[in-house]
């Protein structure tokens, strides 16, 4: 039995698995106290505001591009599912990109957990596309 070769879309979805972690880590830090991606907040601080929002819907689209870069991994309809890890991975950008317009102002700044979802993020986005070139190439 051979063994099968590590495909693109695995690293994809460890990078989205990554990303979900991020979300229970600060992403939003001040003097009067840190908040996490999905609301969660210790001390004073008033960012994010209660209720759905940016941070829940990254974490919902994070556990979309696990199942979809699973998929594509697994060639469970690879072609749709590599297209697919590439548009919500950039979704996913997006959001993350007006989550810091919305709230990273003085004096609140960014914390570890919010660099951490971007950089992989950011991996899972190029890693989509080699992703996309093996599902294409491969033969059904």
């Amino acid at each position: 039995m051979d063994m099968q070769r590590l495909r693109p879309a695995w690293i994809v979805a460890l990078c989205a698995a990554v990303l979900l972690v991020s979300a229970w880590l600060p992403w939003l830090t001040s003097s009067a106290g840190r908040a996490n991606a999905i609301g969660g907040k210790v001390g004073h601080i008033a960012e994010p505001p209660p209720g759905f929002g940016v941070g829940q819907l990254t974490v919902l689209l994070a556990s979309t591009l696990i199942v979809v870069a699973a998929m594509a991994a697994r060639q469970l309809s690879a072609r749709i599912a590599s297209v697919a890890a590439l548009i919500i991975s950039l979704l996913l950008l997006l959001l993350e990109v007006t989550y810091h317009r919305l709230y990273v102002h003085a004096p609140v700044a960014e914390g570890y957990g919010f660099y951490l979802g971007v950089s992989v993020t950011g991996l899972a986005t190029v890693l989509s596309v080699p992703a996309i070139v093996v599902a294409f190439s491969e033969r059904r």
